[in-house]
């Protein structure tokens, strides 16, 4: 039996009642889920969506009861934590994580930015150690898979695409998973969204095809 992460990034719903109106990223979240679960009726999913419920920011006093030992934590400073404690076990828990997010501005979401920052903490998903020389840092979980479900409005994204390097979504992603302990890595993209012709047609039903022979390979 396994655990599946799900966190929706997107401002979108996927209710309204015009269908230009509903998130992508969202709408192919929900199919992999939904997919997956059809083949693995016993398995879990954890779902948050952080368009809707946005997670706190960070602040100098969340840093300083990060970096307070736990004997010492105050009542307030561990009030503080419930929340990066509470996100960090969803992590722990999960076997997979989908992650959907629009691109927005060329990077991710604020929320999807500020759920990175409650989760990625030291001494509960890293370690830090100057023996190491370097590259002191060390995640404390391993053997997760990470699926990220993008959509933009423009193309070319890709390694060798026409705006690689205005991608700092997927890239930015990618290095942050490994502290989630995310050991292998996918990228399903919808784009062309702005331009609403058959190029973004083809690759909406690009992106639910690969989500359905991903299924069909992790499960």
């Amino acid at each position: 039996m396994a655990t599946v992460l799900r966190i929706d990034t997107s401002a979108r719903r996927t209710d309204n009642q015009v269908q230009d109106y509903n998130s992508i990223s969202k709408s192919l979240a929900a199919h992999f889920t939904d997919n997956w679960l059809t083949l693995n009726s016993e398995d879990k999913v954890i779902y948050r969506d952080l368009g809707l419920n946005p997670p706190e920011f960070i602040s100098q006093d969340w840093i300083a009861a990060v970096f307070t030992p736990d004997e010492k934590r105050s009542a307030a400073q561990k009030a503080l934590l419930v929340l990066s404690d509470t996100l960090i076990d969803e992590v722990a828990q999960a076997d997979i994580i989908v992650i959907s997010a629009p691109m927005y501005n060329y990077g991710m979401p604020a929320v999807l930015k500020a759920w990175f920052d409650q989760v990625v903490r030291i001494n509960k998903t890293f370690t830090f150690d100057l023996a190491r020389g370097d590259f002191p840092l060390s995640p404390t979980m391993s053997g997760k898979k990470l699926i990220l479900i993008s959509s933009s409005g423009e193309f070319g994204f890709e390694a060798g695409g026409i705006r690689e390097k205005m991608n700092h979504l997927g890239p930015h992603v990618k290095t942050l998973s490994k502290y989630l302990g995310v050991e292998t890595f996918y990228e399903i993209k919808s784009e062309y969204q702005e331009f609403a012709d058959e190029r973004h047609q083809k690759s909406l039903n690009d992106a639910y095809h690969a989500i359905d022979d991903l299924v069909k390979q992790l499960a």
